[in-house]
């Protein structure tokens, strides 16, 4: 298994994206299906969200300073995500704005990633040598193992508050 930071984030990214599509292919009132697929995103963005902002955005922001535009904005995305993902936390399938809110949630983070594979990521990798990718990498999956999985563990509020205070 490969531990470039780039590749580990690229398979987070397509594995949340296929929960995404998931979510879209159930029905109106499909509320079981999307309940359970909308906590299995939640889980997936508290944790992804977590390795970023505590290993790869730091590393990155301290290795390649002129990328610190980037980071700042990939930061913002994230807290945006945040909230919508401690917003679904709380909510039932079947409330109204259940699935205009994943919904939400799914084109931001689309965006987002779009712009991190497509735009960001060649950027790093031309800044960042394999070496410290794959250092940068090691630690993130280390801190995967660790991570919150839920937006309301004590870990995941203190990278939203950060995210506001910061």
């Amino acid at each position: 298994m490969s531990t470039d930071a780039i590749v580990l984030l690229r398979d987070d990214h397509k594995a949340i994206r296929k929960l995404f599509r998931e979510f879209e292919k159930a029905g109106q009132d499909a509320y079981a299906t999307k309940g359970r697929v909308v906590d299995k995103i939640i889980e997936a963005l508290t944790v992804h969200t977590y390795i970023e902002n505590e290993c790869m955005y730091p590393e990155v922001r301290k290795l390649a300073p002129d990328l610190e535009d980037d980071i700042l904005e990939s930061y913002e995305e994230h807290h945006v995500a945040d909230l919508l993902v401690g917003e679904l936390a709380t909510m039932k399938p079947e409330d109204e704005r259940f699935t205009a809110k994943t919904t939400v949630l799914i084109e931001s983070v689309d965006h987002h990633i779009d712009e991190e594979e497509n735009e960001w990521f060649p950027k790093v990798r031309e800044e960042l040598g394999r070496k410290q990718l794959q250092e940068i990498g090691a630690r993130m999956i280390e801190l995967k193992k660790k991570a919150p999985t839920s937006p309301a563990q004590p870990s995941a509020l203190k990278k939203t508050i950060d995210a506001v205070i910061s």
